[in-house]
């Protein structure tokens, strides 16, 4: 086979192995992107029969009102009560699992154990536990109409138990891929162990805490169910996120203001995830 024929073989074998994952991403990634782009530009009627265009002065109205920022406003206070501390209670736990002790591996299960629960599941169980009215702990007044500040605490509560699964196990993998001789060398240099974590350990696992932080920076983005079972937005609309206005937007004539907050959550959620990586990358070891 002359070398030209050989090179085209080789990129339609190429081609054709990637159409599948380029037929997946045309279904469920660009043509719902390109949807949502369409209706955040028009306007639909009543009955959701005819639209017109209106144009990017929705998209501006939309992100610029009210009801976006607060939504906006709860989002980021979510993120910042369950990032930090999901990552940090990971690291605790895996560093305190990361040992080779007798019995160690039925508290990595127990530990990993939440990692199987799902949402609702850890919403529930959080609801069974500081409900005013039916939970175990009714004194704790944290989702009663008289407390609108504390409710966005407890549903923070229900996804860092829910996410700590998720981040012990990451964090432990990290950790377990340390190099042995580089801990020993490190003692050997008389590094005490707090030192010696800060020094060596977290240096070292820093691209998996980068990591954690982008993916549970994109699940507080995306927080919806644990609002919606624990508190169903209130009290006073103290814990509905912009993906609960969202939702709320289920008439035919709204469709158009849901798109650009949809449109506007994926561009923002996009930005902080790039400037996630942009910031802790400079801060990040990646060993050779």
């Amino acid at each position: 086979m002359a070398p030209r024929r050989r090179t085209v073989a080789h990129a339609l074998a190429g081609y054709a192995v990637l159409a599948p994952a380029f037929a997946v991403f045309i279904a469920f990634f660009f043509w719902p992107l390109y949807r949502l782009v369409h209706y955040s530009l028009y306007q639909q009627n009543v009955q959701g029969t005819k639209e017109r265009w209106v144009g990017p002065q929705q998209i501006v109205d939309t992100l610029t009102g009210s009801g976006f920022r607060q939504g906006l406003w709860v989002n980021i206070l979510f993120l910042v009560m369950t990032v930090p501390a999901g990552v940090i209670l990971g690291v605790l736990l895996a560093v305190s699992a990361n040992r080779q002790l007798r019995g160690i591996k039925f508290f990595r299960t127990v530990f990993a154990s939440t990692i199987a629960s799902s949402v609702a599941v850890s919403a529930v169980v959080f609801f069974t536990i500081v409900n005013p009215n039916i939970g175990v702990f009714k004194n704790v007044e944290w989702l009663s109409l008289n407390h609108p500040t504390s409710a966005l605490w407890a549903v923070s509560l229900s996804s860092i138990w829910r996410n700590l699964g998720l981040t012990f196990v990451i964090v432990l993998a990290g950790l377990q891929a340390v190099p042995e001789e580089v801990i020993e060398a490190s003692i050997l240099d008389g590094f005490g162990a707090v030192r010696r974590f800060f020094r060596i350990t977290v240096p070292l696992i820093s691209p998996t805490l980068m990591f954690l932080a982008v993916i549970l920076t994109v699940d507080a983005f995306q927080a919806y169910a644990q609002m919606e079972i624990l508190t169903g937005g209130g009290p006073s609309g103290s814990t509905e996120t912009v993906l609960f206005k969202i939702t709320k937007l289920t008439a035919p004539s709204d469709f158009g203001k849901g798109a650009a907050m949809s449109l506007g959550l994926f561009v923002l959620t996009g930005i902080v995830a790039a400037g996630q990586f942009a910031v802790l990358n400079r801060r990040v070891h990646y060993g050779e």
